[in-house]
């Protein structure tokens, strides 16, 4: 199916069962039955608020089966699942013994998209292990400067599906897709895809880092302008040789330092494309200077540049980039500056959940006081603390798992500080921001880059973010 092709499947009568009564279940629930489909919802929980959610959904007339999500009901004709559930759950292996396809909820919003007879939206689509949030918004904002109707949707913002049923019409959608996401989306193909990174995580769900990476790379499956990927991580690069695209899609690479042809990239504080232009051997257009990506730290640069090539490769012009990238905003708990308290910067990276964040977050600033800790997820921090441990002024760990970083730095880094907090109740944080401030020097930064999950102590990575920045805000005002 080419990029702007709509698929017209016949919806009356069709035996759908929608695994899952979460974000995406309820409303591919609704939008298949409105279409005539017979839906049923089948869902491992069985408690109060899935009862309440599959009685709204039977008063529509369709059919829930709570506490029994791993058997296929008779006759079903597809599958559509939320993203999250596993490949090896029995649910799937049985709808494959069947010749049952299996769609998750991009697939399906893939497949109405257009069906109500508007011309459907490209879809520039970003995934990679870091950074894909951040990425998608700035590249929304970059639409946005260019007068075009788009929104950031998918893993963020407005649900695909309401962006493909909706009322609102868009010129183009900046799509965040995770691993998930694009296993269950056999069909889906993108104007243009990116993948930032590739880095070890997931894989008890993906079963090994091949089947993590081949995930990732269906992004680029059936591009037809360009297929965006990091010029300074090869298995990005790997993952555009095995794609299958269209006649003509392109291969652009972005990189933190000097861009070759067909490339973007940094030039003495400017962010320059080599691949959108007439003559890519000899020239290269400036495009918006280091100063305006925020904030400007090397991973956040990079996150910008793989932004400004899907835009250009949508065809936007080289002042949108740079005032799109003016005027984005990161989210919260994203390498979020709190405060200056007697010479010493407080940065939020709650949302660096895994070594590979964390090691982008790090070396952005030195000399470090780092803050690390909380539930590991199986990852050995060997390799972040060695390429860390020259910017460490000191370490507080928190956390359940504090113990493998403790023995990490132990083996890497003998001769920094730590402070081990053996304790995970909420006031942690508190007590972690008064021992790195008494740690750190002026000019020294007090990172939080847990580097770890976050549910051990918090509810989430926002929870745990908002305890630092009130711990720091309180510290400010003692200092005062």
């Amino acid at each position: 199916m080419g990029s702007q092709e709509v698929s017209n499947v016949d919806w009356q009568g069709k035996r759908v069962t929608v695994a899952g009564l979460g974000v995406s279940g309820i409303p591919a629930a609704r939008a298949l039955h409105e279409r005539g489909a017979r839906v049923t919802v089948v869902n491992d929980g069985d408690d109060e608020r899935s009862r309440a959610q599959a009685a709204e959904l039977e008063a529509l007339g369709i059919t829930v089966r709570l506490g029994d999500g791993a058997t296929l009901p008779e006759s079903t004709e597809l599958v559509v699942t939320a993203p999250g559930w596993k490949p090896d759950k029995p649910l799937f292996l049985a709808a494959a013994e069947a010749g049952v396809p299996v769609w998750g909820d991009v697939e399906l919003a893939w497949r109405l998209r257009g069906q109500d007879g508007r011309e459907p939206a490209p879809w520039l689509a970003v995934t990679g292990t870091n950074g894909k949030t951040t990425t998608v918004r700035m590249l929304a904002s970059i639409l946005e400067a260019a007068g075009l109707r788009t929104a950031a949707v998918g893993n963020i913002g407005v649900s695909l599906l309401d962006a493909a049923l909706g009322d609102e019409t868009y010129d183009v959608l900046a799509v965040e897709l995770s691993s998930y996401q694009l296993h269950w989306a056999p069909s889906l193909r993108a104007h243009s895809g990116a993948v930032l990174n590739l880095a070890p995580d997931h894989l008890d769900w993906h079963g090994s880092m091949a089947g993590y990476a081949a995930d990732k790379g269906r992004i680029y499956e059936g591009n037809s302008v360009a297929c965006v990927y990091n010029a300074q991580d090869g298995a990005t690069e790997d993952l555009v040789r095995e794609a299958d695209v269209e006649e003509g899609c392109r291969a652009i690479g972005f990189t933190l330092g000097t861009p070759g042809p067909s490339q973007l990239g940094v030039v003495d504080g400017i962010l320059v494309d080599r691949a959108f232009v007439t003559n890519r051997q000899k020239q290269a257009q400036e495009l918006a200077e280091v100063a305006d990506v925020n904030p400007p730290a090397p991973h956040n640069i990079a996150n910008a540049l793989a932004a400004a090539a899907l835009a250009r490769a949508y065809g936007v012009p080289p002042t949108a980039v740079r005032d799109g990238l003016r005027a984005f905003r990161p989210d919260a708990h994203r390498i979020e500056h709190i405060a200056d308290i007697d010479g010493v910067t407080y940065i939020d990276d709650s949302k660096a959940t895994n070594t590979h964040a964390a090691e982008a977050s790090l070396a952005a600033y030195d000399p470090i006081v780092w803050i690390a800790g909380g539930l590991a997820k199986g990852a050995t921090f060997d390799e972040l603390v060695t390429g860390a441990a020259e910017r460490l002024r000191g370490v507080v760990l928190i956390g359940a798992d504090r113990a493998l970083i403790r023995e990490a730095l132990a083996r890497h880094a003998p001769e920094v500080p730590v402070v081990d907090l053996d304790r995970t109740d909420t006031g942690a944080m508190s007590a972690a921001v008064g021992e790195a401030a008494r740690l750190a020097l002026p000019g020294d930064t007090v990172l939080l880059a847990p580097a770890c999950a976050s549910m051990d102590m918090f509810v989430n990575y926002n929870k745990r973010g908002e305890a630092f920045a009130d711990a720091v805000r309180r510290l400010a005002d003692e200092s005062a």
